[in-house]
């Protein structure tokens, strides 16, 4: 990408010099993630006290929906290379995230829940790869970093917004988790709002590039192994990190009141946003593996305070430090993907990733579910600890091997 597609000069640095369609995209995470964590806040305590759902079943539901939104990203990233055009793919994905949203407060079974997730995480999966690799070809290089922290923190203002609203209507609606939930619909449709009006995709044709690039499943094999590096990193890393389902769940059964079960997303996404830009900026100046380093060590003392937290006031500490992981290691594998990744392929290579991460997504959380039931929250915290340890150890082998593209 050229500077002057990014709307910013090679020499220009900070929040003034991010081209103004990075911004845009991260208002529209933002008010999509309102609409969503708003409902997600409430929804492990919906389903177990309302609906009467198990453990295992919350595990699985949670663990299936996240799957499936990362598996479905490898599609729609390859897609959105063979197009050359991301927007649409985009709207796409954030569309079907927002017509979903009625389907939560009408829901009476545990099927229909469950469907309702599927279908959105189905949106979640076709906007992922395109908008990760529309804001990569908006980005300088020099600024990708800070580029990618700045969407991943206004992301994450939205989704500690949402529960933060979530608390507030569930004292106002006396705790009617149904009513909470139609609240959910605004931000989703001012989301789209906001996709539409100011997000611009660059011409990739004004590199001289063709428009289309072909659908060749051996373009996958051309991938670096800088790049493959990295899709390891990231799968390991998701293995060791379940669903923050539990982690509402873990709260709610220390003593947390149900009107106040949204406030662990407040907690958690408040240490994830106030990190992500800073670790961005720290990735770009001290380098990317320190700084995953540092995350997965973060994680692992999460879970041990978790796993032995016998109050609502530790539970929240292990709540902070998790947030803080997300914000040191999720906009850094879409930073390192950008690195290990030829322009053209970008899409393609977002989705590989998350198609490992969609998988390991799945076990994570139905083994977390299965921990749960049979030994405990204690026991699910307690073998994602052990999970970090392992990749720790994964991570200094692959400190031999280079994490950019020669």
């Amino acid at each position: 990408m050229t500077s002057q597609r990014a709307g910013t000069t090679a020499s220009g640095s900070g929040l003034r010099a991010i081209p103004r369609g990075v911004w845009a995209l991260g208002f529209v995470s933002l008010f999509m993630d309102t609409s969503s964590e708003l409902v997600h806040s409430l929804l492990p305590v919906f389903l177990v006290s309302v609906l009467g759902a198990s453990m295992t079943s919350v595990g699985l539901i949670e663990g299936v929906a996240e799957a499936t939104a990362l598996i479905t990203k490898i599609f729609s990233g390859t897609l959105s290379d063979y197009l050359g055009r991301r927007k649409a793919l985009t709207v796409l994905g954030y569309g079907l995230a927002a017509v979903t949203k009625p389907l939560f407060p009408l829901a009476g079974s545990v099927t229909l829940v469950l469907t309702a997730r599927l279908i959105d995480r189905i949106g979640k999966g076709i906007r992922g790869a395109p908008r990760d690799a529309l804001v990569a070809d908006l980005s300088p290089p020099h600024l990708r970093g800070a580029s990618f922290g700045l969407r991943q923190s206004l992301d994450t203002v939205g989704a500690f917004a949402g529960p933060v609203i979530a608390i507030v209507a569930m004292g106002l609606m006396a705790n009617d988790i149904r009513a909470v939930f139609w609240i959910a619909v605004i931000p989703a449709l001012m989301a789209i709002a906001i996709l539409l009006a100011f997000v611009n995709e660059p011409d990739r044709r004004t590199d001289g590039g063709s428009t289309r690039v072909p659908l060749r499943l051996a373009d996958i094999k051309t991938l670096s192994p800088a790049y493959w590096a990295v899709v390891t990193v990231g799968g390991v890393l998701t293995l060791a990190r379940f669903s923050e389902a539990f982690l509402v769940l873990r709260a709610s059964g220390t003593g947390l009141g149900i009107a106040f079960v949204p406030l662990v997303l407040v907690v958690m996404n408040i240490a994830y946003a106030a990190s992500a830009y800073p670790a961005g900026v720290w990735s770009d100046r001290a380098g990317r593996r320190v700084v995953l380093l540092a995350g997965v060590g973060v994680l692992f003392v999460s879970d041990v305070v978790l796993a032995i937290a016998s109050n609502v006031w530790l539970v929240m500490i292990g709540v902070a430090l998790w947030g803080l992981h997300m914000g040191l290691t999720q906009g850094l594998l879409a930073t390192m993907v950008t690195d290990t990744a030829p322009a053209p392929l970008r899409g393609t290579a977002f989705g590989v990733l998350n198609l490992i991460a969609g998988v390991a997504m799945l076990m994570a959380s139905v083994l977390a579910g299965l921990l749960w039931d049979r030994f405990g929250a204690s026991g699910t915290f307690t073998g994602g600890a052990i999970l970090c340890v392992l990749a720790i150890v994964g991570f200094a082998y692959l400190g031999r091997r280079p994490l950019q593209r020669s």
